[in-house]
């Protein structure tokens, strides 16, 4: 079956299957509409006030919202510089989006790396953004040339069920309880964090992130180097009140460098991180580990993951399914040397293998972030373009179904 075929097939399976999951006649048209729409396009460069949006970052919200989180780059498409965090939501499962808002302004300087997460038990949206100044560049904080006020700092703000994404909170530092000393770099996610909902840590929310550490005493290295990115992860066991510095992976030895990092919890509680290997010397660009412990620590060392070997260097997405189907997904670009072609793959052993089962397109593509809409529907948001791969932001809608 050729990419396209499965791609109907979704969708087609997809639609009928929402059908089946008890809809009132009250919702018959909003059903209707949903089952009509496969795809939309939340953010299109140059629209809304921004030259470029990226970075992309989903949930669904306790009323069954979806919010789409990006950041909005007001002056080009690079990464620093003056952008905001910005949101849409959708009430219609992803079909059509509410006006633009901003999330947190960056008034000059840059706010971005949204990991937005839903709290499990108070229904509150908890997002988790990372900050420098404006003037400075990631290869300037990395080399240590940024005082501490423009390096990188860490932010939390919330959204209360009732509110429903529609207002947050300010932005509130958080840098003192979740960023070592030695650390320069230091980037949240991207892409929709991780409610724990079974074990002995449920209720804790979990934010991957990665990090640059400063070369020891004595070395030649600037810092510059991407031997000295690492992953870690932070907590909260208040629904995002109070923070706590998880595990840490340091060992900068170029072999392996842990950069942007999104996670999952498998259905027997483990927590399942995937990585991108900023330049490692071992063959393969993705890289993956879990936790058995909440994030506190890692049963092993990131380590390649062989079976997505067709994914360049850059982030990538993995949710866990719970009901019809119980794999783990993973969506990424699936060329191994560019940003191109946007494709699910999925696991039936928690991690340890995947296979691609549904390419969504052959166009430009980079980043992506992967949501459960409803018991039928998988959604994906991703950056996407002909002549450029950032051109918007596409949200495309898949039958469960179809992925296996």
């Amino acid at each position: 079956m050729t990419p396209l075929s499965r791609t109907l097939l979704a969708a087609t399976t997809g639609a009928a299957l929402m059908a089946l999951t008890g809809l009132t006649t009250a919702t018959t048209s909003q059903a209707a509409t949903r089952a009509s729409c496969t795809s939309s396009v939340p953010y299109v460069a140059g629209k809304g006030g921004y030259d470029t949006y990226r970075i992309p970052a989903t949930v669904t919200t306790r009323k069954g919202t979806l919010l789409a989180f990006a950041e909005g780059r007001h002056n080009g498409a690079g990464d620093s510089g003056n952008i905001d965090v910005v949101l849409r939501r959708s009430t219609d499962g992803g079909c059509t989006w509410g006006p633009l808002s901003v999330v947190a302004a960056g008034r000059g300087d840059t706010r971005g790396n949204p990991a937005p997460v839903v709290d499990g038990r108070t229904g509150r949206i908890v997002l988790v953004t990372s900050y420098n100044s404006g003037a400075v560049t990631e290869a300037q904080i990395m080399r240590g040339e940024a005082t501490p006020q423009q390096s990188r700092r860490v932010f939390v703000q919330t959204s209360s069920a009732t509110n429903d994404g529609r207002r947050f909170t300010p932005p509130r530092d958080i840098t003192a309880r979740t960023k070592l000393p030695n650390w320069r770099w230091y980037a949240t996610g991207p892409g929709h964090a991780v409610y724990l909902s079974k074990g002995p840590h449920t209720g804790r929310i979990v934010i991957p992130a990665n990090h640059s550490a400063a070369p020891p005493t004595g070395s030649p290295d600037t810092g510059q180097e991407s031997k000295y990115y690492g992953g870690h992860a932070i907590y909260s066991d208040n629904a995002g009140r109070t923070w706590h510095l998880g595990f840490v992976d340091d060992s900068y030895d170029g072999i392996e460098n842990a950069n942007e990092t999104t996670a999952a919890q498998l259905q027997d509680g483990r927590l399942y991180f995937s990585s991108r290997d900023q330049n490692g010397l071992m063959p393969g660009n993705r890289l993956d580990s879990y936790s058995s412990d909440g994030a506190e620590s890692l049963d092993r060392p990131y380590t390649v993951q062989p079976t997505l070997n067709d994914v360049p260097i850059v982030q990538g997405s993995v949710l866990q399914l719970r009901g019809e189907s119980e794999a783990l997904l993973f969506s990424g670009p699936s060329e191994p040397t560019a940003r191109r072609s946007m494709a699910v793959w999925r696991s039936g052993d928690g991690g340890e293998t995947f296979e691609k089962v549904l390419t969504l397109s052959s166009r430009r593509a980079a980043y992506s972030d992967l949501v459960r809409v409803d018991r039928a529907v998988v959604g994906v948001l991703y950056e996407t373009g002909t002549a450029g791969t950032y051109e918007s932001i596409e949200f495309r809608r898949v039958g469960v179904v179809g992925l296996g």
